[in-house]
C-alpha cells in the first residue's frame, strides 16, 4: 500500500513539472558562433527574445564576462507579445580561440539568462 502511494505520488509530480508554465521570456537562441575572424576587426550578433508573459519586461542589466565583449539592450520595457534584442560586440583584439558569456537579469525572474558566443580571431598579417 506504501508502495502505491509513493508510486501515484510521483506519477503526479512528473506531471505537475511537465505543465510547468515557460518564464516570460523566449530566445530564439541563446548562442552563436563566428566561426573563424580576422584580428581587429570587431564582430557583433543579435540575440532576439519574445515577451510570452502578460506584463511589461524590464532589463535590468546585462553584464558581460570580460572588457572584450560589450552588450547593447533595450532599457524601454517590451511589451507583452513583443521582441527585442540584445546586441553583443566582440572586440577581436587578441588571435585566438574564444568562448564568452553575457549574463541578462530580468527584472521579477531569479535566474539571469547566460548568452554564449564563441569564434577564432585569426592574427592579422603584418
Amino acid at each position: 500500500m506504501k508502495n502505491l502511494f509513493l508510486i501515484a505520488a510521483v506519477l503526479f509530480s512528473v506531471s505537475v513539472f511537465a505543465q510547468a508554465p515557460k518564464g516570460p521570456v523566449e530566445f530564439k537562441i541563446t548562442k552563436f558562433s563566428f566561426g573563424k575572424i580576422p584580428q581587429n576587426k570587431p564582430v557583433t550578433t543579435e540575440f532576439v527574445f519574445t515577451n510570452k508573459g502578460d506584463r511589461p519586461l524590464i532589463i535590468e542589466n546585462a553584464e558581460a564576462g570580460c572588457g572584450c565583449t560589450t552588450p547593447d539592450y533595450p532599457k524601454a520595457p517590451i511589451m507583452p507579445g513583443k521582441t527585442g534584442v540584445i546586441k553583443v560586440t566582440y572586440n577581436a583584439e587578441a588571435p585566438d580561440k574564444f568562448n564568452k558569456n553575457v549574463n541578462v537579469k530580468f527584472a521579477n525572474i531569479a535566474e539571469p539568462i547566460t548568452l554564449l558566443i564563441d569564434g577564432e580571431v585569426i592574427k592579422a598579417k603584418p
